[in-house]
């Protein structure tokens, strides 16, 4: 694993402390992307932080957005539309990176957060898990997309944790392996991976207590009650 980590300093990372806990699985992560281009460098960035998840103990796995239909284009039993869902149950955490085009997330990009519901029945698929952000740039630096990413965190519910990527020119920023070139923008990203690695652990066992609200407990006490009161009709 190490080998694939050219750039990082492994002398200032603790191993026991880097690791999931004995007798835990490892924090399960799930990267999505957001361009379908052949040479995607949000896909290369994911790419470089999986890397850095391994590393970190997690368990990294991509979901690839060619093939996904646009929102309400087909059902939801469209094979792409349940890999990506079945993925987001599976996760502990997100990682969430889009370029940005016209000052703004891309098309691929949304399309997969729209795929994805608050509920599925009695289970929210999102609701406390950890997220990281990022974006990459055509051009010179910007945080529009991470800004946007944040509200959308938010609004399914999630904990974002505070840093967050912005690599600029990134065409500049990776070599002809694919490979991210150390820099202070590779820095960042590791930062940003080991964050998200402690948050999700930090967090675990504690979500449904954090995420507890009193108007939830309301309706569904009251879905109870009605359901109750029609079997006694």
């Amino acid at each position: 694993m190490t080998d694939h980590l050219p750039n990082l300093d492994l002398s200032l990372f603790d191993d026991v402390q880097a690791l999931p806990r004995a007798r835990e699985h490892k924090p399960r992560i799930l990267l999505l992307y957001g361009s379908t281009r052949e040479r995607s460098f949000s896909r290369l960035l994911v790419e470089e932080a999986a890397r850095l998840l391994e590393y970190f103990g997690a368990e990294a796995r991509l979901f690839d957005p060619l093939g996904l239909p646009l929102p309400d284009d087909a059902s939801m039993d469209h094979p792409k539309v349940q890999e990506l869902r079945d993925l987001v149950l599976w996760s502990e955490g997100q990682v969430w990176c889009s370029p940005e085009r016209h000052g703004a997330m891309s098309a691929v990009f949304k399309a997969q957060i729209d795929w994805i519901p608050l509920a599925l029945g009695a289970v929210r698929p999102t609701q406390g898990k950890t997220l990281a952000v990022m974006q990459v740039c055509g051009g010179s630096q910007s945080f529009n997309v991470v800004n946007q990413l944040r509200v959308l965190g938010r609004w399914m519910r999630m904990f974002t944790i505070p840093n967050q990527s912005s690599v600029p020119k990134a065409y500049m920023e990776f070599d002809d392996a694919d490979r991210m070139k150390p820099s202070p923008l590779y820095d960042r990203v590791v930062d940003v991976m080991e964050e998200l690695v402690k948050f999700t652990l930090l967090l675990r066992g504690r979500k449904e207590l954090l995420v507890d609200r009193y108007s939830e407990r309301k309706e569904s006490a009251e879905q109870l009650m009605a359901r109750v009161n029609q079997r006694s009709i």
